[in-house]
């Protein structure tokens, strides 16, 4: 696994032309934390971030642009770096943004702090957090102990009756990447 395999695309980027506002713009309407600045080419020349310009939009120079307020150079990564290289410029360099370039330096994509720890993250134990999240908001506690193995997810704790056990059963089902509900080891009477 690589970069190519954990970048988010296609790229929203802009030019050195583009007006702090449309940056601005793009960043509040997208949710990012930067955007690549890229010439007419493609080829990354800078990053602005929602730090940048929002130092920017308070100096409320309307013709300002990002050429102004980008850093430049900007950290990057190839695309043929692994996870934990990746892992180690974001942290490194206390990026929330990392931009991927190929070997012309052409931008080809975009790695977030979420895309790596989504690639890092084990699934069964994303699975186990969604199971476990929902069951609480069910029961409105923390009842249960939640296990995950290849989407196969086993369930113990006490349960009220046979009636309760399959409710969960069928909440549990619910949840996207549940292959299997081990119905053998849920059920443990209160009264045990």
């Amino acid at each position: 696994m690589n970069a190519a395999d954990v970048m988010t695309r296609p790229v929203v980027s802009v030019t050195p032309a583009t007006t702090v506002r449309t940056a601005s713009a793009l960043l509040v309407d997208h949710g990012f934390a930067a955007l690549p600045v890229v010439d007419v080419q493609k080829h990354l020349v800078g990053i602005v971030s929602g730090a940048d310009l929002l130092v920017a939009s308070l100096g409320r120079d309307a013709a300002a642009t990002v050429r102004q307020v980008m850093t430049a150079p900007v950290v990057s990564a190839p695309l043929t770096a692994t996870p934990a290289e990746l892992a180690g410029a974001v942290l490194g360099h206390r990026l929330r943004c990392l931009p991927v370039v190929d070997a012309r330096g052409v931008l080809v994509g975009v790695i977030s702090r979420n895309d790596l720890l989504r690639v890092l993250t084990p699934e069964d134990d994303v699975l186990a957090g969604r199971v476990d999240r929902l069951l609480r908001a069910y029961s409105r506690t923390r009842r249960w102990r939640v296990e995950v193995a290849d989407g196969r997810v086993v369930v113990t704790g006490p349960f009220d009756d046979v009636a309760e056990q399959q409710v969960v059963t069928a909440l549990v089902r619910t949840v996207p990447g549940v292959t299997d509900v081990n119905p053998h080891k849920f059920y443990e009477p209160l009264d045990a």
